[in-house]
């Protein structure tokens, strides 16, 4: 089949709805390059958790920005949009069509909308702004960023310590706050974008992911996470461990909370996770809209330029 020229394909959806089986057999029939589009299946050693594809349908069908960080590594919105505009110029070198496929909304915003200009984090400033959330705690430097960028407080839930962390983070490198900052954006593409969202009922949703949680402790993710806890340098504040379901194992691990705890806590937090990602998406209104994975709508979509 012939593709689109200098066309990028967003295909979007909520947790459990099946974007990667549909990107999968849209490659089956047209000459692809799939870019993950995902802030948790960037680390490498988190791959039951993640529902990462398996290495068999890796190798048969790749996906660019899977595994290039280790969990203590930080990788921000910026990384992401440098790292996948250059994955799409390789795609239209090649002669493929590139398809972003993931659920992380601030990624995809960061490609299509921009990010301001930020002052780049240092080893030594993500090292003192980690050793303050491990001694205050979240709340309390949410706290202290009110006080500096109440703007920005607004915006940031008191518990996300990374995005508290960087806003602190971006008064210390420059002095100004990160509301300041936020008013010169530069969109990542100059391409353009078909959208495709996938959003099956949520009652379907809603049992996708409790089936899938079971199916994740059926096939050792427990014993995954125990052997992220061997790593001296993890610790639960960090944003790998903070992906959901990894810190109710996290915990269960610790002892602080029972077995049927950790399970019933995870899945609640990944319908949430769910929800949010559904709001955002009813937003995409010039987007393809699917209950189900349908192929042939998809191309069809793709091809209609």
């Amino acid at each position: 089949m012939s593709m689109p020229a200098k066309t990028v394909v967003f295909l979007m959806g909520p947790t459990s709805s099946g974007k990667t089986a549909l990107a999968i057999n849209i490659s089956k029939h047209i000459k692809t390059r799939l870019i993950s589009v995902d802030s948790a299946l960037i680390y490498k050693g988190m791959d039951i958790g993640t529902a990462k594809p398996d290495a068999q349908t890796l190798k048969a069908y790749p996906h660019q920005l899977i595994n290039i960080c280790t969990p203590e590594q930080t990788y921000s919105a910026h990384d992401f949009a440098k790292d996948a505009r250059a994955q799409i110029i390789q795609a239209f070198a090649n002669g493929e069509l590139p398809i972003l496929v993931g659920g992380t909304s601030f990624y995809f915003n960061a490609l299509e909308y921009g990010l301001s200009k930020l002052p780049e984090s240092t080893a030594e400033s993500r090292q003192k702004f980690q050793q303050l959330l491990q001694e205050k705690g979240a709340t309390a430097l949410h706290q202290d960023l009110a006080k500096i960028d109440q703007k920005a407080a607004n915006r940031i839930h008191p518990n996300d310590s990374q995005r508290i962390t960087r806003a602190l983070e971006v008064f210390a490198i420059s002095g100004k706050t990160l509301s300041e900052l936020q008013g010169n954006k530069q969109s990542a593409l100059e391409f353009g974008i078909k959208k495709i969202v996938l959003m099956p009922p949520r009652s379907q949703l809603h049992e996708n992911i409790k089936n899938r949680f079971n199916s994740m402790l059926e096939n050792g993710f427990l014993a995954e996470v125990q052997a992220l806890k061997q790593n001296p340098n993890l610790h639960e504040n960090l944003p790998a461990i903070r992906c959901v379901g990894y810190r109710q194992a996290w915990q269960y691990l610790d002892g602080k909370i029972d077995k049927q705890t950790m399970i019933e806590t995870a899945i609640i937090k990944t319908r949430q996770l769910c929800k949010r990602q559904s709001t955002w998406l009813k937003t995409e209104t010039d987007a393809l809209i699917l209950q189900s994975p349908d192929t042939k709508q998809a191309l069809d979509f793709v091809q209609s330029i």
